[in-house]
């Protein structure tokens, strides 16, 4: 089976200039939890992740390690999630992310996943965004096609 056989395609992006805001309303919207960065020209410049967004609120590691229960205020870094909203995609995407094409083979694209700690990759045929590929997409692909139909 390949990634062709399980993505989803008619993706929701973004663009470099658009606000995180922007771009976690959409996130919410479409119950998603990325979405992949583009020029105009549908090549992949980077994706935002839920992950993203929220990182900058969580206090440095080394705030745990000196004092595990003083350094940080949660109720002042929350306080910070409006300034985070305000900064633009490209300030917070990750860049060149990694990618499948649409002819990866689906266990190939989920070890990539296993081995990066990944619930989502990109897929890209020829520089161009195509579509987008879930842990849950190829689980669901291989229930159907190797576990679901089975009969006792």
């Amino acid at each position: 089976m390949r990634i062709r056989d399980v993505m989803s395609t008619g993706v929701v992006t973004a663009t470099p200039t658009d606000t995180v805001r922007d771009v976690v309303v959409k996130m919410l919207s479409r119950h998603c939890g990325a979405i992949p960065i583009i020029n105009g020209n549908h090549e992949l410049l980077g994706i935002v992740t839920l992950r993203d967004v929220m990182l900058p609120m969580y206090p440095n590691y080394g705030d745990y390690i000196h004092d595990s229960v003083h350094s940080r205020d949660f109720i002042e870094m929350e306080q910070g999630y409006p300034e985070v909203l305000a900064k633009k995609t490209e300030e917070m995407m990750t860049r060149n992310p990694l990618t499948v094409s649409s002819e990866t083979p689906i266990l190939e694209a989920a070890s990539y996943m296993g081995l990066k700690n990944l619930r989502r990759i990109p897929v890209v045929d020829h520089g161009k965004l195509v579509g987008m590929v879930s842990i849950g997409d190829i689980h669901r692909g291989l229930f159907f096609a190797r576990g679901g139909c089975e009969t006792e």
